[in-house]
């Protein structure tokens, strides 16, 4: 009977293990938010902070963003690299645009991650949680 119990008990465990890896895993996450956006001799200085709450850390990543203007048009799209990012650290990185005026952009999209060095495979596009902390919306 002890035997029996305890191989239904151990079974439980696991079964109780796997789940809270199955929730992990989905609540695992890549928050970039749009922070601000401030005129700057080249143009827009963009600011963005980054937390890192995959399963693994980030070597390398790169973002493909889409700008729109005021006439709901793409005016560019361009790669910014944010380096790494640690597993459950927050970083804050900033952008110089050349030749962006602030208050033309209306609206950012994350295209694409073309660089996503750590995590398995589409993990960082998958996990993917913008935010803006200003006016202009910010989406991945």
């Amino acid at each position: 009977m002890t035997v029996r119990f305890a191989a239904v008990a151990a079974g439980m465990m696991m079964a109780i293990s796997g789940v809270a890896q199955a929730q992990d895993a989905a609540s695992a996450k890549l928050d970039v938010e749009l922070n601000a956006l401030a005129p700057s001799q080249k143009g827009c200085m963009m600011t963005f902070v980054a937390e890192n709450n995959l399963q693994a850390p980030i070597n390398k990543i790169s973002f493909e963003l889409a700008f729109f203007n005021d006439k709901n048009a793409v005016d560019r799209i361009t790669v910014l690299d944010f380096r790494d990012l640690p597993q459950g650290k927050k970083r804050v990185r900033q952008f110089d645009m050349p030749n962006v005026k602030c208050e033309s952009v209306t609206r950012v999209l994350i295209n694409d991650t073309p660089v996503c060095d750590g995590p398995a495979a589409g993990e960082c596009m998958k996990g993917l949680v913008t935010r803006s902390q200003i006016a202009v919306p910010f989406e991945g």
